[in-house]
């Protein structure tokens, strides 16, 4: 786990860290299902469960190399590194393809998903009842949590700590997405764009030795709001991580069977036909957020009842979606074939 890695493997890293990251911030889609398919998702769950207390008493005494070495530092700091750059350049371009190709996106993450069902499940092995109960308890909770009524944005800041807890899931948790529970809890937008974009500015002004943000109570406001989602994020991971390190040790094929249920039940929540259903003022117009995005309550789905070049193009999206995340199986496999 802890081997030296060559300069490849670094940014290879990276890469996996910026598509982790990306997935996160896109509704329906789990940035655990990135760490599964490519291959260190065990290895990230058993990185972050040695963030404990004996990382801390060698932190406190000032070894800081040995904490580095303990907690596999260089893993950790590569991922992390792609996952915050991820937030300022390929989720802002996730942002601009949602925008004006939604169809197609949702194609291929629909095709990407039904991929990492494969995917996982072909080394799965037998399967018992016991796993099928499993399989279908993890369906189940995928389907219901899609069907679920957004609530309203909420900026206490006790609860955007819980918010961070619960949204960091989707790092952890394979077919749960982190993004898509931030919209039911009605945070996506306060949490993942309005705050974000705060970050970037305040950034942005910083660089330039432009200060006056300071006295923007709004901007000071969001940017409360961000540490606060930040420091429930990195204890949602942590925790979640020594939870799921001590399911997976003992229950492994257990913990697989529900979620590739978990997954195949969260297909639709990226189905690629649907309609907007927005939300309405008293005047009958749209109503409008924070960030000036249309506020959309749920989506109506539906099959495409033509068959439309439209509707040719998002099937060969699903899929592209489907090889992308096959042909990471035939890359590892080659690979091992080369170094084995």
């Amino acid at each position: 786990m802890h081997e030296e890695r060559s300069f490849s493997d670094k940014v290879w890293l990276v890469l996996k860290g910026l598509a982790m990251g990306a997935a996160n911030k896109v509704p329906g889609v789990s940035g655990g299902v990135v760490a599964f398919v490519a291959g260190f998702y065990e290895e990230f769950i058993y990185s972050l469960q040695k963030i404990n207390r004996k990382a801390f008493a060698l932190l406190l005494d000032g070894r800081f190399r040995s904490f580095y070495q303990y907690i596999n530092g260089r893993f950790l700091g590569l991922l992390i590194l792609g996952m915050v750059i991820s937030y300022f350049s390929v989720s802002k371009l996730l942002d601009y393809l949602i925008l004006h190709y939604e169809l197609y996106v949702w194609s291929a993450f629909f095709g990407m998903i039904i991929g990492s069902i494969y995917y996982i499940a072909k080394d799965f092995g037998s399967w018992n009842r016991t796993y099928v109960t499993y399989l279908l308890a993890g369906i189940l909770a995928g389907i219901s949590i899609s069907f679920l009524e957004p609530a309203k944005e909420n900026s206490n800041l006790v609860f955007v700590f819980f918010c961070g807890i619960i949204g960091v899931s989707g790092m952890t948790l394979p077919g749960l997405s982190g993004s898509f529970i931030l919209i039911l809890l009605g945070n996506y937008v306060l949490l993942l764009v309005d705050s974000v974009n705060a970050l970037y500015d305040t950034m942005a002004d910083v660089l330039q030795g432009d200060f006056s943000f300071t006295d923007n109570p709004g901007r000071m406001e969001l940017l409360k709001v961000l540490a606060v989602f930040a420091t429930g994020s990195l204890t949602g991971l942590v925790s979640l991580s020594h939870l799921l390190a001590y399911v997976l040790k003992r229950f492994k094929k257990a913990t697989y069977a529900v979620i590739i249920g978990f997954i195949a039940g969260s297909l639709g929540v990226v189905w690629p036909w649907k309609e907007k259903i927005f939300e309405y003022d008293s005047a009958g117009n749209i109503k409008i957020d924070s960030s000036g995005r249309e506020i959309i309550t749920d989506y109506d789905r539906y099959f495409p009842e033509e068959f439309s070049w439209e509707a040719a193009s998002a099937i060969f999206f699903i899929i592209l979606g489907v090889f992308l995340v096959l042909s990471l199986d035939w890359y590892y496999k080659a690979r091992n074939r080369q170094y084995g």
